[in-house]
């Protein structure tokens, strides 16, 4: 082993080397973020190398593929939960490589609707079929009722956070 096969050392590792100073619901945290961000990049990596798309694009044509009619820039932007620019720009590229179309909304041509293209939907379809192939292999160790456990304990996990998330913005 070389010093470029070391993993770098993640939150969750650092706790678990000082186990008694952390919760068992902080160490529950870190894992379910260090297995977020493995898989992340995974992903991402994937998406680079197979595809040259960045995940964000990635997303975006999936919301579009969700929606054959198009969306506005206004709907993508909180769909995907970023900033119009942020949806801007990336619209921006994907129009160039020819993966959306862009046309004034007829009711308001201020207003700009987004779709994919014929080519967008067929590369997005072999994108979306190999991201699949790609979550299952990583998931492949996993039974399928430790799949559902966790998809029960993460719905729970869900429905607790949820109550806080709601409360956020009301003064105590």
């Amino acid at each position: 082993m070389n010093a470029t096969d070391i993993l770098p050392l993640d939150a969750e590792t650092k706790a678990f080397e000082a186990p008694h100073g952390h919760k068992d619901e902080l160490r529950l945290w870190l894992r379910l973020l260090t297995c977020t961000n493995l898989v992340e990049t995974e992903i991402r990596r994937r998406l680079r190398d197979g595809f040259d798309v960045t995940l964000p694009r990635f997303d975006l044509m999936a919301q579009l593929e969700r929606a054959p009619q198009g969306m506005t820039l206004g709907e993508m932007s909180k769909r995907m939960m970023v900033s119009n620019g942020n949806v801007t720009g990336l619209v921006e590229r994907l129009v160039e490589s020819g993966h959306l179309e862009r046309a004034p909304l007829p009711s308001d041509r201020r207003v700009q609707v987004i779709k994919l293209t014929t080519e967008g939907r067929s590369e997005f379809s072999a994108m979306a079929e190999a991201h699949e192939a790609w979550i299952a292999e990583m998931f492949e160790d996993l039974s399928a009722r430790e799949i559902e456990a966790l998809l029960k304990a993460l719905g729970k996990l869900k429905a607790s956070v949820l109550p806080t998330l709601r409360d956020a913005g009301r003064p105590s």
